[in-house]
């Protein structure tokens, strides 16, 4: 098997999820080793690993050092791929509003990263652990994504970012959980906490392009359908 297409990552993630569900990879079982995969698959050893870290960040797969990945769980209704949900009377409102946040948002991150205090990072790990314990509940799930990147914007002090940012949330809610519906729930938990990590570490470079390609990723997964 060899993967063609342009989103690559997202084509591996659909062949982990489908050798779990399939049973291929039973639980407790070890998965291919990332060059293993990376020789059937045809794709970059980076692109296999971003794909796993989702899985683990899922807590669906799990790394133990010096072993290798394994099997946790083969209930996996975090990781979904269903853009055909979104109605095309809604599209080009998701990607104005993507395109929007594209331009604000990595900003946001980047002041966020030199300001945040102790109470931001605690905020965001609350709204981060809320969203796992909300996987297969898209409202809630919905809820916690929008109240953790409120809380990049508001940790600039920029009321205006913070009101444009919430107004924003406020008048595409629906919008924001056909995204969610269509694409799961994996690139959410898997952004946020490295997010989080590199504003504690204080990296604002990497928060702003971790936003940016979070959001990218999202934009251009929609203009491939």
């Amino acid at each position: 098997m060899q993967i063609l297409k342009a989103n690559i990552t997202q084509q591996v993630i659909e062949y982990l999820k489908k050798n779990i569900e399939n049973g291929t990879w039973a639980v407790g079982e070890k998965i291919p080793s990332e060059n293993d995969l990376k020789d059937i698959l045809g794709v970059s050893r980076a692109s296999i690993r971003v794909a796993i870290q989702q899985f683990i960040a899922l807590d669906v797969l799990q790394s133990i050092q010096g072993k290798g990945t394994f099997v946790k769980t083969n209930n996996i209704m975090g990781v979904r791929n269903n853009v055909n949900a979104i109605n095309e009377s809604d599209y080009d409102d998701i990607i104005q509003v993507l395109q929007f946040r594209r331009i604000i948002e990595p900003e946001c991150a980047y002041i966020a990263a030199q300001k945040a205090t102790g109470e931001t990072i605690n905020n965001l790990k609350t709204y981060l652990s809320n969203m796992k314990k909300s996987i297969g509940q898209s409202e809630e799930f919905v809820k916690q994504d929008m109240l953790f990147h409120e809380e990049i914007c508001h940790a600039t002090g920029n009321h205006l970012l913070e009101r444009s940012l919430k107004e924003v949330f406020q008048q595409k809610a629906k919008n924001h959980k056909q995204m969610n519906e269509a694409f799961g729930y994996n690139d959410g938990v898997y952004y946020h906490t490295l997010m989080i990590k590199a504003i504690k570490d204080k990296d604002a470079k990497k928060a702003k392009n971790l936003m940016k390609e979070h959001l990218q990723q999202a934009i251009e997964r929609l203009e491939a359908e």
